[in-house]
């Protein structure tokens, strides 16, 4: 297909619609455990951590540590994480005076 012609089918697909139904945010296939683990996060005392069996997870430790990262940087949290074999360790980041 000639670039001309990709260029006019392209621009009939092109639609304008009003900004109030445009989706904001982003709903990944991670949402749940990410709000699950975030509900469970917020009411942590200082110096507790959550302590969460890697085995529990929908998906590898990585993936929901990239997508916890970008809900609490969305959310303005601070929180860390550490693992183990076996287990992923998350708590909230105090600060100090």
């Amino acid at each position: 297909m000639p670039q001309r012609h990709r260029t006019e089918f392209v621009s009939k697909k092109i639609q304008m619609v009003q900004q109030d139904a445009v989706p904001k945010g982003r709903a990944g296939k991670h949402k749940s455990v990410v709000a699950l683990l975030l509900k469970h996060i917020d009411p942590l005392p200082p110096g507790t951590a959550l302590k969460v069996p890697l085995a529990a997870l929908p998906d590898s430790k990585a993936n929901i540590r990239a997508a916890l990262n970008r809900a609490t940087h969305q959310k303005g949290l601070a929180v860390a994480t550490s693992s183990d074999s076996s287990h992923l360790y998350l708590w909230k980041i105090t600060q100090r005076s």
